[in-house]
């Protein structure tokens, strides 16, 4: 009886399973094939968009520590203060130095993957679509490294994609590459995106002139490695074994590279000249999203729940609807524009003033677009900027700096905007004062990006939605500028910086011509835009420069006897000191992957 009832419930089990095991070879209706997404331009667009979503733009969130390329609201945590474009809330240089272990190998997959997919499932597309798809995903395999080389030098390239458990241990952890061969194979991928792409593209996504832009960036900080990087490095194993440095005869190959590719650029982008105005017409460079100037952007909104928080953080509370500032403009960067500003008489006195706006008249109108100066104004308020107030001052600048400054018995400062001194209040509600970092610690803070036409109730965390504009084609004269001249093509480099400076409302420039102009007119144009580190430490100069260094203020005062305001050259208030080490032109292999990886040793000098 046993039997029978086993032979019936495996009669039945038969019977059900028949038609199932017919359907093991039918596809699940509930898993997305890759002939669903390669298939499809549905697919193939959503598939790039997770691509882009993921490049390394170091836009207004980004951070050369911590929380890296994720979104938060402190935007002052920004790369410029850890250098002397800003003072800000780092403590030293090192707080960045070493970076946060950027490794995204995960994105370099999924690029590979599409690039080995499309062409199996995408028959139906026309060769022209293909290839334009595969260009923009050579585009961003060629910025991802990018991001890797200038952090590390020499990086495993990878081609295709890994497969495990189908291929061995031994074989899936490769060895690094030599660093000259990681900035080639980032150029390939940029001539084979140039040539598979198309002119126009929508906005955000790669055409071919934006790859040309990437290939200009890109190898100018090659040749500036191979030429720089010859001269000042830090000696060991990763360098005799080529994984991080270039030899120094493939400076001019690079540069070479670099001229070409902003070549290509030329008649179809042009520096924004909007406006009349001048300096309105810089700030709104940055605002107006058809800027003639604009070649790759990042695009923010409240209903996407992308937009950020740059008005909120980039000027003091007062003007805003929450948040807090906490990085400002050195002195010493404002006189890369002015030279010293002239606040001392010829006799050594401080130039008195009527009113602290008047230190900005005759200024270069690109940088009252940038910087926010004493007496400027924002949503119907002034940047009030006051250090303190003297009751009697009499004697020289210099005196008062010294060791016994002659009138510190008349000086009153404040840490509250509502103390007062004879019934005026001793500090600006824009600052200076002498508790904490939320108001200006130097008398100035960014204009740039700052959108001046949002109300105050809109300034708050996570509100704002200017684009960010990754590459402009300011920056591609400027790698071509750069390029020339170290090719020894003065007069092209002169007349890109010329054209810079027309639009600046700078004067050109005539005479004497070397590359700490170039260099100059780079660190004022891009202020700001998250360059600066990058530029410092591909001309290896950080370490000269960075050298127990203290940044400065330009602090106004108000002479209470005679009514007058005085501005005093003075160190910051936190007095931070700036340091790098020459091992930080590298950054160390992250600790995790070494341990993954055995063959990415050995880690670059020092580390």
């Amino acid at each position: 009886m046993k039997n029978k009832i086993y032979i019936s419930i495996i009669t039945i089990l038969a019977v059900l399973l028949q038609p199932s095991c017919k359907d093991l070879n039918i596809d699940p209706l509930n898993v997305i094939q890759d002939k669903d997404v390669f298939a499809t331009e549905a697919g193939v667009k959503g598939y790039l968009a997770t691509i882009y979503r993921a490049l390394p733009i170091e836009d207004f969130y980004y951070r050369q520590e911590g929380s890296g390329f994720n979104r938060q609201w402190e935007h002052f945590y920004h790369p410029g203060a850890l250098c002397g474009e800003l003072v800000g809330p780092y403590g030293s240089t090192y707080d960045g130095a070493g970076g946060f272990g950027y490794w995204p190998y995960g994105d370099i997959r999924t690029v590979n993957y599409f690039i080995g997919n499309l062409p199996v499932y995408g028959t139906g597309f026309s060769k022209e679509q293909v290839d334009a798809w595969l260009g923009e995903a050579y585009f961003c395999r060629a910025y991802f490294y990018f991001a890797l080389a200038k952090r590390y030098g020499g990086i495993p390239i990878i081609r295709k994609v890994q497969h495990y458990p189908e291929q061995s241990l031994e074989e899936l952890q490769v060895h690094r590459d030599k660093e000259v061969d990681v900035w080639n194979f980032i150029s390939d991928d940029l001539d084979s995106a140039y040539n598979k792409m198309p002119a126009a593209s929508e906005r955000g996504r790669a055409n071919r002139y934006v790859a040309a832009a990437l290939k200009s960036r890109a190898m100018v900080y090659a040749g500036s490695i191979a030429k720089y990087g010859s001269e000042n490095f830090v000696a060991g194993a990763a360098r005799d074994q080529g994984y991080v440095g270039i030899p120094a005869a493939a400076a001019a190959g690079f540069f070479q590279r670099a001229w070409d590719a902003a070549k290509l650029l030329e008649g179809h982008y042009s520096l924004y000249r909007k406006k009349t105005d001048k300096e309105l017409n810089y700030a709104d460079l940055f605002l107006d999203k058809e800027s003639t100037e604009n070649i790759l952007v990042r695009d923010y909104s409240l209903t996407t729940g992308t937009a950020h928080s740059w008005d909120a953080t980039m000027t003091c509370r007062f003007m805003t609807a929450d948040g807090l500032s906490r990085a400002y403009p050195t002195l010493e960067l404002v006189e890369r524009f002015t030279g010293l500003l002239p606040v001392v008489n010829a006799d050594g006195t401080p130039r008195r003033f009527d009113n602290t706006s008047q230190l900005a008249q005759g200024l270069e109108p690109r940088l009252l677009a940038t910087i926010y100066f004493p007496g400027a104004t924002l949503r119907g308020k002034q940047f009030d900027m006051q250090r303190g107030i003297y009751e009697h001052f009499a004697g020289t600048a210099a005196d008062e700096l010294g060791q016994n400054p002659p009138n510190r018995q008349f000086r009153h400062l404040a840490g509250k905007t509502e103390t007062l001194f004879n019934g005026m209040r001793i500090i600006g509600f824009t600052g200076i004062s002498t508790d904490g970092d939320d108001l200006s610690r130097t008398g100035f803070y960014i204009r740039k990006y700052v959108d001046y036409n949002r109300a105050q109730s809109q300034c708050g965390l996570y509100m704002s939605t200017q684009s960010w504009i990754d590459m402009r084609y300011a920056e591609v004269l400027l790698n071509r500028a750069e390029a020339a001249f170290e090719l020894n093509n003065i007069v092209d480099a002169r007349n890109m910086i010329n054209d810079i400076r027309d639009r600046a409302g700078a004067p050109l420039l005539t005479g004497t011509f070397t590359i700490d102009t170039v260099r100059n007119e780079r660190c004022k144009e891009l202020a700001f835009e998250k360059q600066y580190w990058w530029d410092l430490r591909r001309w290896r100069i950080a370490d000269r420069l960075l050298d127990n260094t203290k940044y400065h203020a330009m602090m106004p005062y108000y002479i209470a006897d005679e009514q007058k305001y005085i501005f005093l050259r003075e160190f910051e208030p936190f007095q931070r000191s700036y340091n790098f080490e020459k091992k930080y032109y590298y950054e160390p292999i992250p600790g995790g992957e070494l341990g993954k990886n055995p063959n990415l040793y050995p880690n670059n000098p020092n580390h």
